[in-house]
């Protein structure tokens, strides 16, 4: 099979890009009935993301099936969907992969940002064109909410409450009537009605949540999920075996986390993250973010340091090394925490685990 050039040349496709084999096994075979304007039918749509090994469509999102369920009956209601959730927690990738398989298209997407403005969302012009010819649709450039309210689509709005109050509040408007008013244009074409299919999928972070607090008007136009930290062992796991491998087969190096290695990294990660261990030592819980994608990030970036600086096998000690680092990129504080975690748990543990001896090895790099 040929490589597909779009997939080879980017850094990271779109997910209806990288998986565009899975949605096509699935629409063949998918018999039901359809909302308007989706490509597939919600069961489809759920198992593009839990997958189905049936067809060959793999697991993507590794979380609560029900809370997927939930959202994708949330947008084929006439409201919109709020993923809210700690920083990590792959809210991100559930909007991207539902809008996917909902509309084809995960890019109409909206990053919001203090800086954001109103015709970033909506329209603004070509000014050329503008100029040239006044204020006429050929000049007209279609924002993402514009785009999906045209095209019937699903329109992401990322990080929402980092957007200022009077930016959320464009969305009041759009998400109660479905309409989207172009005042610069005459007649029709000055207003702008939703098509079938059209959906506002919000992500919000809690962490973030008073930054700029949402109305109350907003939240009404919302339903708020929220997307949870994996508790389940043996499901981080294979999430961080399974992405790593992938991340490394990417940029073609060929060492791979040992199953022994994912699984110090995933009893660290939950140590810090829970702050007592599973044999109930208390530690404490540093202000960093542990969640999944820092463990697959912390994992991707032992097996480079392994590849590249070591002899490809990944050991406890490169794990550790990235691990410091992304505890103490927040707060500095948080380096007494894992002092006290290497003291408390790491040291004992490094006596009867030669694993553990590994990391325990790096423990000197905490008081430089």
């Amino acid at each position: 099979m040929t490589a597909d050039p779009v997939t080879t040349r980017v850094l990271r496709a779109p997910a209806e890009v990288e998986f565009a084999a899975e949605l096509a096994a699935l629409a063949a075979a998918d018999a039901g009935s359809r909302p308007a304007g989706w490509r597939l039918t919600p069961r489809a749509v759920r198992a593009f993301i839990v997958g189905d090994p049936r067809l060959g469509v793999t697991r993507k999102f590794y979380g609560d099936d029900a809370l997927v369920d939930r959202c994708v009956v949330t947008l084929m209601s006439s409201r919109g969907l709020l993923l809210v959730g700690e920083p990590g927690t792959a809210k991100s990738m559930l909007s991207e992969l539902l809008a996917a398989a909902v509309s084809g298209d995960s890019t109409c997407t909206v990053q919001g940002s203090s800086g954001t403005t109103d015709d970033q969302i909506t329209y603004s012009w070509n000014y050329a064109l503008l100029l040239a010819q006044g204020p006429t649709p050929r000049a007209l450039v279609r924002g993402p909410l514009h785009r999906a309210m045209t095209d019937g689509a699903v329109c992401r709005f990322e990080e929402v409450t980092r957007v200022q109050p009077e930016i959320q509040d464009v969305l009041i408007g759009v998400m109660s009537d479905k309409v989207l008013h172009v005042p610069e244009l005459a007649g029709p074409e000055s207003v702008v009605f939703a098509a079938r299919g059209f959906n506002v999928l919000a992500t919000a972070n809690l962490r973030d949540r008073g930054v700029h607090e949402m109305s109350s008007a907003l939240k009404r136009r919302f339903n708020f999920e929220t997307v949870r930290p994996i508790r389940d062992r043996d499901l981080e796991r294979r999430l961080i075996l399974e992405q790593t491998s992938e991340l490394l087969a990417q940029g073609g190096i060929d060492t791979r986390l040992a199953p022994d290695v994912v699984d110090l990294l995933v009893t660290a990660f939950h140590d810090l993250r829970d702050g007592v261990t599973a044999d109930g030592i208390a530690v404490e819980r540093p202000t960093a973010v542990m969640s999944s994608a820092e463990a697959v990030a912390v994992g991707y970036a032992a097996a480079l340091d392994a590849h590249y600086f070591g002899d490809g096998e990944v050991g406890g000690g490169h794990l550790a090394r990235q691990l410091i680092g992304t505890v103490l990129k927040d707060n500095p504080e948080d380096g007494k925490k894992l002092q006290h975690y290497f003291d408390v748990v790491v040291r004992p543990r490094a006596k009867r685990d030669r694993r553990w001896k590994s990391v325990l090895e790096t423990r000197g790099e905490l008081d430089r």
